[in-house]
């Protein structure tokens, strides 16, 4: 009797354990990559860092809009193979993008070529969603990596969803590393030679083009206790800057 009663209890313990992990919060994979779920409307999974890093704190590299592999050298003279001499030439047939709004899933998107798979660079209305709906917390120090950015987390109550949370200032609910979130690293851009502003502020590009401004493509741009869609409030960026990317699927 003692041997069944310890044997039920037993099965209890693992059964309980089993249904424990099932809850855990893990990052799982699509085609190589981590990825996480933070609970967005949309059902839009993240990945756990930029293009180009080896971990979440590196930056990683830099893309022009619509261009999938890196240069030395960021403007308008180097922008689609140089086909492009300036801003004017933007939507003319020099463009190789004349007339496309939106370059997810197409042969300009940064994350479709480097990583396959379902993999895309999130369209505004990704972004947007991003930053309405989850928790933003600056770090000065990610994981003790002494990287600055902001870490993203899968927000635990109403009040925290697009809450903007600087140093020393407290979230409505309690949040660690353990919890489902992604990192984004101050990488700065590039425009002409090497990046400017990494460990200061972060500017990641989206896949929509500005359709008032098709010189420019909608990015989400943040430093400490700021994060918009860009430079200043509701604006757009030259595509020939190098920004990071962030991926997403659904």
């Amino acid at each position: 009797m003692k041997r069944l009663i310890y044997l039920l209890m037993s099965l209890s313990f693992v059964a309980f354990v089993s249904c424990s992990d099932d809850d855990k919060e893990t990052n799982k994979t699509e085609n190589g990559h981590e990825y996480v779920d933070l609970g967005l409307t949309s059902g839009t999974k993240w990945a756990t860092m930029n293009i180009g890093a080896s971990k979440p704190q590196d930056y990683g590299n830099y893309y022009a809009w619509g261009e999938t592999t890196t240069k030395e050298t960021y403007n308008w003279s180097t922008y689609l193979d140089g086909n492009i001499a300036n801003s004017d030439d933007c939507g003319t047939d020099k463009d190789a993008l004349k007339g496309v709004t939106d370059i997810a899933g197409t042969q300009y998107d940064a994350a479709k070529a480097n990583w396959g798979g379902k993999w895309r660079m999130p369209t505004k209305a990704q972004q947007d969603e991003l930053r309405n709906e989850c928790c933003w917390v600056w770090t000065s120090s990610y994981n003790n990596s002494g990287v600055k950015g902001y870490i993203v987390y899968k927000a635990k109550s109403s009040s925290d969803k697009g809450a903007k949370i600087e140093d020393g200032e407290t979230p409505t609910a309690s949040y660690s590393l353990s919890d489902a979130h992604i990192f984004l690293p101050v990488a700065g851009w590039c425009r002409d030679g090497g990046p400017d502003g990494a460990g200061t502020y972060g500017s990641y590009w989206s896949s929509s083009l500005d359709p008032d401004n098709t010189d420019s493509a909608w990015d989400i741009y943040f430093y400490l206790g700021y994060v918009c869609d860009s430079y200043g409030t509701d604006g757009s960026y030259d595509r020939y800057f190098g920004m990071s990317v962030r991926a997403v699927f659904k």
